[in-house]
């Protein structure tokens, strides 16, 4: 409050000055006109004619009928005066009016807590909890953002968001009235947070307090000075990203191995061109033709389960097939098969950066990382723009590409430029900001994810019991009896509407049936393989009236 009340003082002499000065070259500048308009331009003018003059052209309003001269000394000085009048309104208006405006909108800020009962408190604001927030803000969950930079307070509050603008290290009495919040979010650096969550424990405030932190170094002391858990967004980005990029730390469905050397699960990119296309799958009929089943399409980072013949392909879209081997390989006629088998390549040796890589090595996955500067760890130096670097780190021979840039701009640039290089290779891309993700899509990224993401799940789930953004997606494989599907079929009994599931093979004695033609039918004692998410498994089970084979764990 001191450090504020200083300001205004400042800004309200400065306007006072101002005010002054102003009036006093409005006396000046008309005394000078006078005198020269009688005896350069042999005009005589009143003093009070001559002030309106001086007022008109300081200010830009115009002349009325003082004009035009004649004598060079008299225009001359009506166009000195005219840039004295520019001056005052460019360079002294926005300097001394601006800011005694902003600050005295800056002391109608709160500076104290409002009632904090049930509310969870904010400290700073930032990419990392902007998504939570929208959503808290959406469905009308009580919060408040205690914010210490003026023009983001302002924003906050432009959007309909409660904020209390004040500087915790100056005023530590700001946060009266949180022991009563039902959370704290720390959300500033690491040394800020430690004194957030201080003086959090000293109002008395008993609840949990969730710290956001830089530096997992950091994540002991902070423990121990009384926040309840403490997480780092950007570990949590590095290790979503490095599941996205690689089979072998988030296997393309679990308990594929069932199923042994028979049935294989494979990606397929659908081109505009193809003729898959565009089309319904009642009307491609790949079970039939191909003997394979359309699990899902993966379309802007979101995974959408094939739910019967009436789901549509769409142009772009990352096809995921189960099937014999054989008839897998069928179904490249029709689509790109996307490659596992090559390096992973990273753009941006950052603080994600790094930690991808160290979560690819522990994995056992190959890697070229490229970066600007020569730092340890850095494969090639250069620039993922220009098609050179591209070339050297041989991006169209990678199994993905993951872009790690700081900035976003930068990032959805990048994204253009790799997927124009190499069109078929699956491309990662991360993010500071939620809104940049649909650029990132538009730009040709396959995946997309952001501090915002991974963060606001993590603290929805903790102040909510809920994610709030599906960051990665998990296909299963199980194995069920026949159950509810006895005597019928596995692709004619409208198990996909019904469940959105699929039957991919049968168990039948000693050998498994991976096609099934017209007359095929399901006996009793057949074990079924059946592939979904976690959700749509639990509604087979449900809907079929079937339990997990023996030996088969949920």
């Amino acid at each position: 409050m001191r450090r504020t009340s200083q300001g205004l003082q400042r800004s309200t002499w400065r306007l006072i000055g101002l005010l002054v000065s102003m009036p006093m070259a409005v006396v000046l500048f008309g005394a000078v006109f006078m005198v020269a308009s009688e005896y350069l331009e042999g005009k005589p003018m009143s003093f009070w004619s001559s002030l309106e003059w001086a007022s008109e052209t300081l200010t830009t309003t115009g002349y009325g009928a003082y004009a035009p001269w004649s004598h060079p000394l008299m225009i001359i000085f009506v166009i000195l005066t005219q840039f004295v009048g520019m001056f005052f309104l460019v360079l002294i208006f926005p300097f001394y009016v601006l800011p005694y405006i902003e600050e005295r909108f800056e002391a109608r800020l709160p500076n104290v807590l409002p009632e904090m009962n049930g509310r969870v408190l904010f400290y700073r604001y930032g990419p990392a909890i902007e998504s939570l927030l929208e959503e808290f803000h959406r469905i009308a969950a009580d919060f408040v953002v205690f914010e210490e930079d003026m023009e983001v307070s302002r924003n906050l509050r432009n959007r309909g968001y409660e904020v209390v603008f004040g500087k915790l290290s100056e005023q530590p009495d700001a946060l009266s009235g949180v022991e009563s919040a039902r959370a704290v979010v720390a959300n500033a650096d690491d040394h800020a947070n430690a004194i957030c969550i201080l003086i959090a424990r000293e109002q008395g405030f008993a609840g949990p307090i969730y710290a956001l932190a830089d530096d997992p170094l950091y994540r002991p002391p902070m423990l121990q000075v009384g926040a309840s858990e403490v997480f780092t967004p950007s570990h949590v980005l590095a290790a979503a990203l490095a599941a996205r990029a690689s089979n072998h730390i988030n296997p393309p469905a679990e308990g594929l191995h069932l199923l042994g050397s028979l049935v294989g699960l494979a990606e397929f990119r659908v081109r505009a061109s193809s003729p898959l296309a565009g089309q319904r799958l009642g009307d491609l009929r790949l079970r039939f033709r191909h003997g394979v089943t359309v699990i899902g399409q993966w379309v802007c980072g979101t995974f959408n389960s094939a739910t019967g013949p009436d789901t549509r392909i769409q142009p772009g879209a990352i096809l995921v097939v189960a099937g014999a081997h054989a008839n897998l390989a069928k179904v490249e006629r029709l689509a790109i098969p996307i490659r596992r088998d090559g390096p992973i390549v990273l753009a941006g040796y950052g603080e994600v950066g790094r930690r991808f890589v160290e979560m690819l090595n522990d994995a056992g996955e190959a890697s070229v990382v490229i970066d600007r500067q020569a730092l340890p760890g850095v494969d090639i130096v250069g620039n993922i723009l220009e098609q050179a670097t591209m070339v050297r780190a041989r991006v169209r021979a990678a199994s993905a590409v993951v872009l790690a840039l700081s900035d976003d701009s930068e990032g959805v640039f990048a994204t253009a430029v790799v997927r124009d290089h190499a069109p078929e290779v699956p491309l990662i891309v991360r993010a500071n900001r939620a809104p940049t993700i649909p650029r990132l899509y538009q730009a040709g990224a396959d995946f997309a994810l952001s501090v915002g993401q991974v963060a606001g799940q993590i603290l929805a789930y903790h102040l909510h019991g809920e994610q709030a953004v599906a960051v990665q997606h998990h296909l299963k494989f199980i194995r069920v009896a026949a159950g509810g599907l006895a005597w019928g079929h596995p692709w004619r009994d409208r198990v996909r509407e019904r469940t959105g599931a699929a039957v991919v093979a049968v168990e039948r004695g000693e050998s498994v049936i991976v096609e099934f033609d017209d007359t095929f039918v399901v006996q009793p004692d057949d074990t079924l393989f059946v592939c979904g998410t976690p959700g749509s498994l639990e509604s087979y089970l449900h809907e079929f009236e079937t339990t997990l084979a023996d030996g088969q764990h949920s």
